[in-house]
């Protein structure tokens, strides 16, 4: 077969890939901070390089936000495209890293043999270079790739996307394609080879609870003062019922249940929910009560608190009773719901359970 000799090649060529692999982790393409803009466009210029490396037409694309990289190679049959991104998730707390994030190092592990240590390593990264790392190797083997292919990467996807959709719609003849692949996905278990045909949705949004005018001192204001940290916290508190359940009004509009079919299908993938759930030190599921790890995680919406923050921060103890709060959450979206209705549903959520002296501001 066609595909043997590419393999084998792969396998003889592995430490040349880790090391480019490597080289690409070193790039700290942080899309969310502006201070790594400069980074995102470094990431997205050693893509452009590599791919041209082998004999793939690609180029940097600049958006309004952080740049596209497209490469296209001719040839006849279908026309396929490859997805994935470059850019990566902020690395705080830095104090919970035991290596540089952005310095790569390979590891032993009982658990799962040899790993690479570096933030993007496997989202998406690693992922990314496995479909280039396979096309360099069929080119070595076979002088030319098999048939018409396209390749998109962005660097806005850990940040929401807000350049991808316009790209796409301006560049729709160039990049329209029989088949996208998109390599940011995970395998339902160890050895069992997955194809995700769907995803759940993103929504991102933040709030400001404000209360006195200024930071106040604790000896003089604790007690009478309006706590916006205390309030938050119950506000936040309020967004479950004790199921787990999203307890905003409308929140579950246009969820539908799975299928019994689908269920049973599910069950026999091999997902092991207690080996799933114990490699990140859990025991059990904490989402919606009577459905399973599996379910929760491919079906089920989710709202989700992602930040968390107000008053003193430094070290040691400051007596002070902070002038506001902040809260990030995202919601994790399926069936038919809608995003701008699920975000209106929980800022009214929020403003329903104002204290008086409270006010609320919204970032998105």
């Amino acid at each position: 077969m066609a595909a043997d000799a590419v393999l084998s090649r792969i396998d003889d060529q592995l430490e040349p890939a880790i090391e480019r692999l490597m080289a690409f982790l070193r790039i700290p393409s942080i899309s969310t901070d502006p201070a790594h803009a400069d980074a995102c466009r470094q990431a997205a210029d050693w893509l452009v390089n590599d791919l041209q490396g082998i004999g793939i037409a690609a180029e940097r694309r600049d958006t309004p936000g952080r740049p596209m990289v497209v490469g296209h190679v001719p040839g006849e049959g279908p026309h396929l495209l490859f997805y994935g991104h470059y850019d990566v998730q902020p690395v705080d707390p830095l104090d919970q890293w035991r290596t540089d994030p952005f310095e790569p190092v390979l590891q032993d592990t009982a658990e799962n043999g040899r790993v690479i240590r570096a933030r993007g390593a496997s989202d998406d990264k690693g992922q990314l270079m496995t479909f280039v790392e396979a096309c360099r190797a069929w080119v070595e083997v076979h002088g030319r790739l098999p048939c018409r292919l396209t390749f998109f990467f962005e660097g806005e996807e850990e940040s929401g996307s807000p350049s991808l959709v316009p790209f796409l719609r301006e560049n729709a003849a160039e990049l329209s394609a029989d088949l996208a692949l998109v390599c940011d996905t995970a395998m339902v278990a160890p050895g069992v080879p997955s194809i995700a045909s769907q995803l759940r949705g993103m929504l991102k949004d933040d709030f400001t609870l404000h209360g006195p005018r200024i930071d106040l001192h604790s000896g003089h204001y604790g007690g009478p003062a309006l706590n916006p940290l205390k309030e938050i916290a119950r506000i936040i508190a309020s967004f479950h019922d004790e199921t787990g359940r999203v307890a905003v009004a409308g929140f579950y509009e246009g969820v539908e249940e799975v299928p019994d079919e689908l269920l049973r299908q599910w069950q026999n993938s091999g997902f092991d929910e207690e080996s799933y759930l114990g490699a990140v030190g859990l025991s059990r599921p904490h989402g919606e009560a009577g459905y399973s790890a599996l379910v929760q995680q491919w079906a089920r919406p989710t709202l989700e608190i992602n930040g968390l923050w107000g008053g003193y921060q430094g070290a040691g103890s400051k007596t002070v009773i902070p002038a506001e709060a902040h809260c990030k959450f995202t919601c994790r979206l399926v069936g038919e719901m809608d995003p701008n209705a699920v975000r209106r549903r929980v800022r009214a959520h929020v403003e329903a359970r104002l204290p008086q002296d409270a006010r609320v501001t919204s970032g998105q």
